[in-house]
């Protein structure tokens, strides 16, 4: 099958093209493991954090991608949940324990066994892919392919974002960064929540113009202060500097959510700036997202179709990852990008 490979890690600026377009050897499903032709895979931040080396790969080559809608074509021994033919898609998560006390009580993402799909298995930058069954997602038929691939990751951590940020009607919500999670959750809240008022802070003029169109009340620059103190916000981007603007606009008891895997460390003297009385007293608050369940998934793919969302997708064809991958790095963002790499399976 073809793939694209990341052998090395390095910064993507200094090396555009980090993955190789491959032939390497199909992959056979084992026991309750599910065989997927694999139709779109979207593109991460994540990715970047792969290949530049703050999310290390236990070992390289590696092929990356998490958000992956396929067709199964092959199930191994003992698998019975879906058969040859369904329609799937895979997330972030692909795999746990499954028996420690995080699992046992529905928070496998944090177990420390967790495993993450083009990570520490080979991902969806591919043309096949094996998958444990119980780590594989129904894609509703409100979705085309590529509109789903998103939804199984920018959507399921923006939906898990929102619980934690303790979201409700009334509220005043701001979202930091407007990339693929924020442009899926601005629509979930605007059916869910309609009285809630939504602020985002965006460097890109582009993208403040796309929030607008989605609904937010209010768009700025991450350095501008918001019209009102706010309950709630949620931070989608890969730096420091956000999380201290975004202090400064939290009301009394607010709760900050940073949705990101890793932060980069070329901002962190922000960090310093840090004054208690002005960014975190009065019981501010700040909770990171670490990673998603299935839960998170399921329930997010149910809420999407039944509302439903419709995500602005960028197709690019499975060789043209790099390029993909370096218009994310470069902040050229709208909506979320996805790798074409066979025909829509619907």
């Amino acid at each position: 099958m073809k793939a694209m490979l990341l052998f090395r890690i390095g910064d993507l600026l200094t090396n555009p093209k980090p993955l190789t377009l491959a032939d390497v050897p199909d992959p056979e499903p084992n026991i309750k493991e599910l065989l997927l032709n694999v139709s779109v895979c979207g593109v991460c931040h994540t990715e970047l954090d792969e290949i530049e080396g703050r999310t290390l790969p236990p070992s390289l080559p590696i092929i990356l991608g998490h958000q992956v809608v396929g067709r199964v074509i092959k199930t191994g021994k003992g698998a019975e949940v879906f058969k040859v033919g369904d329609r799937v898609g895979v997330g972030w998560i692909f795999s746990s324990c499954g028996t420690c006390v995080f699992c046992t009580s529905g928070r496998e993402n944090l177990c420390e066994k967790f495993r993450a799909t083009g990570r520490d298995a080979h991902g969806g930058y591919a043309q096949l892919m094996t998958v444990q069954q119980d780590f594989a997602y129904p894609i509703p038929s409100a979705f085309s392919d590529a509109e789903a691939a998103p939804l199984l990751c920018a959507g399921a951590i923006g939906y898990r974002s929102l619980r934690l940020c303790r979201v409700e009607d009334g509220h005043h919500l701001g979202l930091t960064g407007f990339g693929a999670s924020a442009h899926l959750m601005i629509q979930l809240v605007k059916k869910k929540y309609p009285s809630v008022t939504i602020y985002v802070f965006a460097r890109n003029e582009q993208e403040r113009h796309f929030a607008k169109e989605l609904g937010a009340a209010w768009t700025g620059d991450i350095t501008d202060p918001s019209p009102v103190k706010l309950d709630g916000i949620i931070d989608t981007t890969p730096a420091w500097r956000p999380v201290l603007e975004a202090l400064k606009n939290l009301k009394r008891g607010g709760r900050l959510v940073i949705n990101a895997i890793r932060k980069e460390e070329a901002d962190k003297t922000h960090l310093l700036d840090i004054r208690y009385p002005e960014h975190l007293w009065l019981e501010k608050e700040i909770k990171s997202v670490a990673n998603v369940t299935r839960n998170d998934i399921k329930e997010f793919l149910e809420s999407a179709s039944q509302i439903p969302i419709r995500p602005k997708v960028q197709e690019f064809p499975l060789e043209a990852a790099n390029e993909a991958l370096l218009e994310l790095k470069k902040m050229q963002i709208h909506g979320a990008k996805v790798l074409r790499v066979g025909p829509d399976s619907l």
